[in-house]
C-alpha cells in the first residue's frame, strides 16, 4: 500500500496511521528519527503509518510523549475501541492463534475460551448495567472472544487444558437456564480427546497456587509465553525464570483437581443441581 493508496476510513488503524504520518511529515522528521524518539524499529513505524500493524497502548503513549501531544495518540487508540483490552492482550492474541497448547485457569468464572454465547453476553453486560463500561465495549469484548473461540476448531487445533474453579460452576451467570447450557456445553468439551478439563474442588483450601487468571501458551516450537491478569491490569510474561514457576504451579493444579472422568461427572451433578432448582 504506497501513500497514494491509503485510505483513513477503511479502518481504524489506517486512520491511525494517517495521523501518524502527518503529525510526522508536518515536523520533517523521517520514520527512522521517530522510531529512535519512540523506542522502536523504523519498520514498526512505517508499519503504523500503512495500516498493516494495529496500534497498542504502549506505542500510542509513547508517541505522544515523542511529538509532545498530550494524548492525542492514545485517545486515537481508545476511540477504535482498543481501550477496552487490557495492555499486552493485543500481544497475546498474536501469539494465541497459533497455539499449539493452551493451558487454561480463571478465578470464579468459566475459562473465557469455553464459554458459551449466551454466558459471554451475561458477563460483558453486567458492567454496562453497573455503569462502568460502554455498551460498545462490552460488543467488542463479545465479539472478540467468539473469535478467538473460533481458533479452537481451526486445523491444526490447539490441545486446551482447563482447570475450572468449582466456584464458576456454581456461581449462576446469566441465571438457570444459562448455566444449565454452559454446564452442557462443558460437559461435551470434557469428552473430546484434545480437551482436558478438570474441577479444582473447594476442598483443594489453600492448596490452589494461583489467585489470578493465568494462560500458559505453548507455540508449535515449544516456547512458552504466559498472560495473567490482575483487576486493573494484564501483563505478557516472557522471562524464563518466571514462566518455569507458572508452569510448575500449574502443574501443581492440575494435580491436586479432580481427574478427568471425576471431572466431568462433578459438572454433571452440579448441573443437575440447576435442572432441579
Amino acid at each position: 500500500m504506497n501513500k497514494r493508496e491509503l485510505d483513513p476510513e477503511s479502518s481504524p488503524a489506517a486512520k491511525f496511521g494517517a495521523l501518524l504520518r502527518t503529525s510526522r511529515e508536518q515536523r520533517g522528521w523521517t520514520q527512522e528519527h521517530l522510531a529512535a524518539l519512540a523506542g522502536v524499529t523504523s519498520s514498526y513505524i512505517s508499519a503504523l503509518e500503512i495500516g498493516r500493524r494495529k496500534p497498542n497502548q504502549r506505542i500510542s503513549t509513547a508517541l505522544d510523549r515523542a511529538f509532545g501531544s498530550g494524548e492525542q495518540f492514545l485517545s486515537k487508540w481508545r476511540e477504535a475501541g482498543h481501550g477496552v483490552l487490557f495492555e499486552g492482550f493485543d500481544e497475546y492474541l498474536r501469539h494465541e492463534s497459533e497455539a499449539a497448547v493452551l493451558r487454561l485457569f480463571e478465578i470464579n468464572i468459566v475459562p473465557s475460551l469455553l464459554q458459551t454465547p449466551e454466558y459471554i453476553r451475561a458477563y460483558q453486560e453486567a458492567p454496562v448495567l453497573r455503569g462502568v463500561a460502554t455498551q460498545r465495549q462490552a460488543d467488542e469484548r463479545t465479539e472478540r472472544l467468539l473469535d478467538r473461540q473460533r481458533s479452537l476448531v481451526q486445523d491444526p487445533a490447539p490441545l486446551v487444558q482447563a482447570v475450572i474453579d468449582e466456584g464458576a460452576l456454581r456461581r449462576p451467570i446469566g441465571g438457570r437456564d444459562v448455566m444449565i447450557s454452559q454446564l452442557k456445553y462443558l460437559e461435551s468439551l470434557a469428552a473430546q480427546p484434545r480437551f482436558l478439563v478438570q474441577v479444582s474442588p473447594f476442598s483443594a483450601g489453600e492448596s490452589r497456587p494461583f489467585a489470578h487468571p493465568i494462560t500458559l501458551l505453548t507455540t508449535s516450537n515449544r516456547s512458552i509465553v504466559g498472560y495473567g491478569e490482575t483487576e486493573r491490569r494484564g501483563f505478557l510474561e516472557r522471562d524464563a525464570k518466571t514462566l518455569a514457576d507458572w508452569t510448575s504451579e500449574y502443574d501443581h493444579l492440575q494435580a491436586e483437581a479432580l481427574p478427568r472422568a471425576a471431572s466431568r461427572e462433578f459438572i454433571r451433578d452440579v448441573r443437575k443441581g440447576f435442572e432441579h432448582g
